[in-house]
């Protein structure tokens, strides 16, 4: 800098010049110094963020101005990324070691080790052993996490049981491996197929391990997630991501059955991780690690940890999943739907909101209740209703007992129906 300096010719006001010149070479600005005999011209790149400081110097000029003249001094700005500039009050994002947390709320470089850490002793290691002629050997291994401080551990269900027949069966011990070395011997106390979130149990002696269940509702696209577990027997491995989706069905899949919701991450995952957590960047389980699509790299499924929830309080409850079944397939509405069905059909109802009903189960409680195909749901059970996910809650466990329902038909019929749903066949 100094060098450029010495090699300028300036004009009487080349204090000043100088003076705006050190100021915009210490903020990260640009310079470039052309001498001639005639004139010296100098172009200085500057943060917007040191316009403003400019202006308060007293050259408001400088804020609005793409062309500074001085004399013979031309200065020519180039315009600066709008990102790079900021509010002046606000603090600037800092890098931090240690744990410590920045001052801005930002997130710190040692954000996703802290996640993990939190987690980590609470990730276990599960392999279902058989004994097979007198020789013991391993059938599968998978992840799971304690989540509470009596030995409950949450896993998936196709790691630990057998399925026969649809018929869930526990066959061999488990081995349960803590990452801090400890070993003990589990028992599958639940499982649900349908879900395939099971429950094992161990006995300790000592304080274990636990973490905690955050919520998934929260998560959005874009959000940090942490995936842990023991990826092809790889013990206390971390790997991280993102959301991709909150809510990726079944059908998007091409799985059958009953309808299910994923998390979609682009984490890595493999064999073993299944039953693992799914972590956000406050070390909580937002969700269950429980499948990959193999043909492509960072497509990976998770249960969400809301679902799960409601999934365990069936299993103390009831010691299984209870599902309502109405035989009805359902699509949530919206405006764009809306004004397309409009587009396609006259007289589709006047709605703004609702559920559509494409198809009806023959012989089912629906067909029973006088469901047709075409109908929007907009009341259940006396309360307005847009989405499926609406209808599942408010049906929870309730098996047997009648829910008035109000569609609309074509023409703006309005119908008011009594539905009483049964419980779902477990082969579906």
């Amino acid at each position: 800098m100094d060098h450029f300096l010495r090699k300028a010719s300036f004009s009487s006001g080349s204090k000043s010049i100088v003076r705006i010149i050190a100021i915009g070479a210490a903020s990260a600005g640009l310079l470039y110094l052309n001498n001639n005999p005639d004139s010296t011209t100098v172009k200085l790149s500057i943060p917007t963020i040191l316009r403003e400081h400019l202006a308060f110097q007293g050259h408001p000029s400088f804020v609005s101005s793409d062309h500074w003249q001085f004399g013979k001094l031309p200065l020519f700005l180039s315009r600066v990324d709008p990102a790079l500039a900021g509010d002046v009050t606000k603090g600037a994002p800092v890098a931090v070691g240690d744990g410590g947390k920045p001052s801005c709320g930002c997130l710190g470089r040692d954000f996703i080790a802290n996640a993990a850490a939190k987690i980590a002793p609470a990730v276990v290691n599960l392999s279902v052993q058989q004994d097979l002629y007198g020789f013991t050997t391993v059938r599968s291994m998978c992840s799971g996490t304690i989540i509470d401080a009596d030995g409950t551990i949450l896993t998936c269900a196709h790691g630990v049981v057998d399925s026969q027949g649809r018929q869930l069966t526990t066959k061999g011990k488990i081995d349960v491996t803590l990452q801090d070395g400890r070993t003990f011997e589990g028992t599958v106390v639940n499982s649900d197929l349908h879900s395939d979130i099971a429950i094992v149990k161990i006995k300790s002696k000592t304080p274990l391990p636990t973490a905690k269940l955050g919520s998934s509702s929260k998560l959005r696209p874009g959000d940090w997630v942490i995936a842990m577990g023991t990826p092809l027997s790889l013990q206390n491995t971390v790997t991280a991501g993102i959301v991709s989706c909150v809510d990726r069905k079944s059908s998007d899949l091409g799985l059958g059955g009953m309808r299910r919701e994923y998390l979609q991450t682009d984490c890595a995952i493999n064999a073993g991780n299944s039953g693992g957590p799914l972590v956000n960047i406050d070390g909580e389980i937002v969700g269950v690690n429980i499948m990959k699509v193999a043909a492509a790299d960072g497509l990976s499924f998770s249960i969400p940890i809301d679902s799960v929830s409601k999934i365990i309080e069936h299993f103390k409850k009831s010691g299984r999943v209870i599902r309502p079944w109405l035989g009805l397939k359902m699509l949530d509405l919206n405006e764009l739907i809306i004004s397309q069905l409009k587009e396609r059909d006259a007289k589709f109802p006047e709605v703004e909101k609702g559920i559509l009903v494409p198809m009806v189960t023959p012989g089912s409680p629906a067909d029973r209740a006088g469901f047709h195909p075409g109908d929007v749901v907009i009341e259940f059970d006396g309360k307005p209703v847009q989405s499926i996910k609406e209808i599942v809650e408010i049906m929870d466990d309730r098996i047997g007992k009648p829910l008035n329902v109000v569609v609309k038909r074509a023409n703006n019929e309005v119908v008011k129906l009594t539905v009483i749903p049964e419980e779902a066949n477990p082969d579906m």
